[in-house]
């Protein structure tokens, strides 16, 4: 059985209660906004979490329309009330184990940030092919995220960064190596795919789609 508990209000009352304290975060982030394209006119959020990427994005782009996704109750709470004087951020339940509705249209990037590695690889793969099709010619993919470490010695490593102790592992997550997802985006035809920043066990990778 995939397990998954961000559907549950402690799981996710007890990231944001730590979440500001994620070393480095900030500078994937920096990074992140390097590679959005200018004029930046649409953008999907895949995983919102309380929307701390998306305000990051809507700060350098406040012209952009922007579609915020995520299924835990808490954090879209947290989303709404974030969001709420904003008229151009629409933010939307849906979770990332399903296929992407095609009522979403497409856009200039599709970004995402420590959300991707809760669904099975199976279904990283296939929402990497569903990201394709909603992104414009010329547009990108920015992926935040949160994965895994070619040994289990430095993942208790990045773990103690964290003052985790291993027993109390994330059991949500289902970490893939960097190399294996670039392969993919390669395949599935993004151009100009890189990991463009890392530390440790969090990497932005990012890939565009070509013009026609």
């Amino acid at each position: 059985m995939s397990l998954n508990l961000w559907d549950t209000p402690e799981h996710a009352l007890e990231y944001l209660g730590r979440v500001d304290m994620i070393p480095h975060r900030a500078e994937g982030e920096r990074s992140l906004l390097e590679w959005l394209p200018t004029p930046l006119r649409r953008v999907l959020d895949l995983g919102s979490g309380d929307g701390r990427l998306l305000a990051v994005v809507k700060i350098a782009h406040p012209e952009a329309d922007a579609v915020a996704l995520d299924f835990s109750p808490v954090m879209l709470d947290r989303l709404r009330a974030r969001f709420s004087s904003d008229d151009r951020v629409t933010v939307l339940a849906h979770d990332l184990d399903d296929v992407l509705p095609q009522a979403l249209g497409t856009f200039d990037a599709v970004v995402s940030s420590f959300a991707i590695h809760h669904v099975t690889h199976e279904r990283k793969r296939a929402l990497y092919e569903e990201i394709y099709e909603k992104i414009r010619p010329g547009g990108v993919f920015c992926n935040l995220e949160h994965v895994a470490s070619p040994t289990d010695a430095l993942h208790v490593k990045f773990l103690a960064t964290l003052d985790v102790p291993p027993e109390k592992d994330d059991p949500s997550n289902k970490l893939l190596d960097v190399e294996t997802q670039l392969e993919w985006l390669r395949a599935i035809g993004f151009v100009d795919v890189d990991c463009h920043w890392k530390w440790r066990e969090l990497a932005l990778l990012a890939g565009t789609k070509p013009l026609l």
